[in-house]
């Protein structure tokens, strides 16, 4: 067999190759589910109804963990699969359903449910997720200074997650993410601005749930509005003195056409009051 294949495939080659007195057993599509820990998952056995002197048995991969007998009587393998499964197994007894209670991320894996009576072998394939911490946001330098030109630098972190993405959004579009497939102790994604607003958010989610922390924290970093603000001051202020600057000019220019004016007439009269003599 080549060395490529993988435990999955290698366990649905075997459930094809199983033969019984009935008959060859067929395997169905492999179905999927998906839970998060600490919640209850029930695993359809896609029967709808135990015949009589019929026996229903679930396997987590190679282990036997439970079984329907021919008299409807469950039957559960408390020693099975290294006890993993011990007082959290139900049975139904009309469908030979399999529910699981208080799930952990240690059941995910293959589950296949046989029929001595049916020519078919349903497989499941169950991956139970951990739960998912809510991302913390923190400044990654020294942001409490007031300047307009100081940069906002803000780090999301996440502690114990795998098989995460990481994001940061802004409404609702993604800015930045980071895919984290094995467990990581601490999971950081950076955001680089030059101000902030309330649009931001950092998401960490997983293909069923997420965990979502909003920006609201102003103290990291100077907002947007206090940007504008600053910038917004600072071009009135400008244009104020300008036009202060264009008083003054005025004022001065009015002031010496005044002056040469006085000048002028001053002359004008000492001309006409002592007349210059002629020869």
């Amino acid at each position: 067999m080549p060395k490529n294949i993988n435990h999955m495939d290698m366990l649905i080659f075997l459930c094809l190759c199983l033969w019984s007195l009935n008959g060859v057993f067929v395997a169905d599509a492999v179905k999927s589910e998906s839970v998060t820990e600490g919640e209850s998952v029930s695993l359809n056995s896609s029967f709808t109804q135990i015949h009589t002197q019929e026996e229903i048995q679930w396997k987590f991969g190679d282990f036997l963990i439970a079984k329907v007998n021919k008299n409807k009587e469950s039957k559960f393998y408390d020693e099975s699969a290294e006890g993993r499964f011990r007082d959290r197994l139900k049975l139904d007894h009309q469908t030979g359903s399999l529910t699981i209670i208080n799930s952990r991320t240690t059941d995910s894996g293959l589950y296949t449910v046989i029929s001595s009576r049916r020519d078919t072998i349903n497989t499941i394939n169950l991956t139970v997720y951990a739960r998912l911490p809510v991302p913390v946001i923190s400044s990654n330098s020294s942001l409490n200074s007031s300047s307009s030109s100081s940069p906002c630098s803000l780090v999301c972190s996440a502690v114990n997650v795998s098989h995460v993405t990481l994001s940061w959004f802004k409404g609702n579009s993604v800015f930045s993410s980071i895919r984290v497939s094995d467990l990581s102790s601490r999971s950081d994604l950076l955001l680089h601005l030059e101000c902030v607003d309330d649009s931001y958010s950092c998401v960490l989610n997983n293909p069923i749930r997420n965990q979502t922390q909003h920006l609201n924290n102003t103290q990291l970093c100077h907002t947007c509005a206090a940007e504008e603000s600053i910038h917004c001051c600072g071009s009135t202020e400008a244009v104020i003195r300008l036009a202060l600057s264009a008083l003054v000019g005025v004022a001065t220019v009015v002031v010496l056409v005044y002056d040469i004016r006085s000048r002028s007439l001053e002359q004008k009269k000492s001309v006409q009051k002592y007349p210059s003599n002629s020869d």
